[in-house]
């Protein structure tokens, strides 16, 4: 059975955290003197009497999280960081609904980078400071977070990490979880600040620097201009950029090989590492060359335009330099698989993930070798370690959930309205974290067009995503709330 007051006082220990978060954005606007403070002081304000009420009025009653507690407290936390997120919003003038308001601050947490907002560059500095750190806080999980710094959680917290990193392997970096969270958080750290500073030294202000870090970093994609990356007009950011989104779509654990025990060794010959490189390269490439072929950029500039929105795109971040709606049907077409594709398990990135699409590589060659051989036993390796039959299974049954929630949302979404290639292009871009799609959610076109149903369909594709299914999904079943 759930506890329920230890998810009541998680909620308080949680609201506390968003309200010590809203504390950032909240100086940025007294610096910048701007119209954000009064909302998030109110936002803040009531983050902490929610904290109050909740973590200090209720008594501890164990800091053990048993499995089933910890799916139900990672899919409460982000449904409670995304409401107290979207009140700064809300409380200002700038959205006109609590839907609007909720889908940015969910589009935020869960690093979709999907906005409603058709003037961004109306928002004051404060606001547009929160609206890009949330997706620096969501980037590397809420919940990571929380198990590095709050000791209250204990060893359940062993829980709430694998209920919010279902789909990473168990290469951990540290025996302990709350260590593994905080040397991780530390790299992420560490190429925060480096980006940032590289940001500064091509030309970007200081506000626009820390929100485009953030977006990054985060894979998520909000920027402070109307038209992203592409209103700078800026080939050094763009490259900038570029290196850090494929960066932060690599796993977390490879860069701790690399940078801390220094063994590049392990880095460059790990499987998912290289194809991830490789899918990489190859789509620069191929969208390059169609630029090229249609006379729309010189080999130079088609490359760097080319590499820019693959790596975007792959690493589910959906920043954009370029209206690609206008690129060659190939080039589109590309776009639109590398969101299923997505980065690496343990990355910030979104997507099914490039370990995954190895892995179902070698499953179906497995599949071909036996039509050949039926008698035969064989193996399918993921770098040095033999997957179990479980794994495998696991897996088939994940790709299924994300094609079935793809067909009924899609399904939904045309239903209420919306043609064929935005409800197919809005729906994966929403489930896979991208942000932009095709059509009308394309990359100079928003979502607050949609009607609300189709908003709220697209919130609970952009959370089943970013939480892999599984953890989102079980909630709806019978067994999870049985005795």
């Amino acid at each position: 059975m759930v506890r329920w007051l230890n998810l009541f006082q998680f909620v308080g220990l949680l609201s506390a955290g968003i309200a010590g978060c809203l504390a950032v954005p909240l100086l940025v606007g007294f610096l910048l003197q701007d119209r954000g403070v009064v909302p998030l002081a109110l936002s803040m304000a009531i983050a902490l009497a929610l904290a109050l009420v909740l973590g200090v009025s209720l008594r501890w009653r164990g800091s053990e999280f048993s499995h089933r507690e910890g799916i139900l407290f990672v899919v409460v936390a982000w449904l409670v960081a995304s409401f107290l997120g979207a009140l700064p919003f809300y409380l200002s003038s700038a959205f006109d609904s609590f839907t609007d308001a909720f889908f940015e601050s969910m589009s935020g947490f869960t690093t979709t980078g999907a906005s409603i907002l058709s003037d961004v560059e109306g928002l004051p500095g404060s606001l547009h400071f929160w609206r890009c750190f949330t997706h620096w806080i969501g980037g590397m999980g809420i919940i990571l977070l929380g198990i590095a710094v709050l000791p209250l959680i204990g060893t359940g917290g062993v829980q709430l990490y694998r209920a919010e990193f279902s789909g990473a392997r168990s290469d951990s970096v540290k025996p302990r979880v709350a260590e593994t969270a905080k040397t991780l958080w530390k790299i992420y750290a560490f190429f925060t600040v480096v980006e940032y500073i590289c940001l500064r030294l091509v030309g970007m202000t200081r506000l626009d620097a820390a929100c485009h870090t953030f977006s990054t970093m985060g894979t998520g994609g909000f920027s402070t201009r109307n038209l992203s990356i592409a209103a700078f007009g800026s080939p050094a950011i763009e490259l900038v950029i570029a290196f850090f989104m494929l960066v932060a779509g690599m796993n977390f654990t490879m860069h701790y090989r690399l940078l801390v025990e220094r063994k590049p060794g392990r880095f460059f010959g790990d499987v998912e590492i290289r194809a991830y490189l490789i899918i990489a390269a190859l789509a620069t490439i191929a969208i390059g060359a169609s630029l090229v072929r249609v006379n729309l950029a010189s080999p130079l500039d088609a490359t760097r335009m080319a590499l820019f929105q693959t790596v975007s795109i792959m690493t589910t971040t959906g920043f954009a330099s370029e209206d690609f709606e206008l690129w060659p049907p190939l080039g589109q077409l590309l776009l639109l698989f590398l969101m299923f594709a997505g980065g690496c398990t343990g990355s910030t990135a979104g997507g099914l993930k490039t370990a995954r699409i190895v892995l179902l590589t070698r499953v179906v060659s497995r599949e071909f070798r036996k039509v050949v051989s039926p008698r035969a036993i064989l193996a399918i390796r993921l770098n040095r370690d033999y997957m179990a039959e479980a794994t495998v299974q696991s897996l088939l049954n994940l790709v299924y959930l994300s094609f079935l929630i793809f067909a009924i949302a899609g399904i939904l979404l045309t239903a209420a309205g919306l043609d064929i290639l935005t409800a197919l292009s809005a729906t994966a871009a929403s489930m896979f974290n991208v942000g932009p799609g095709l059509g009308t959610v394309g990359p100079i076109d928003n979502y607050g067009h949609l009607p609300v149903f189709a908003k709220w369909v697209l919130m609970f594709c952009m959370l089943a995503g970013r939480l892999e299914f599984y953890t989102l999904l079980v909630l709806f079943t019978r067994a999870f709330w049985r005795r």
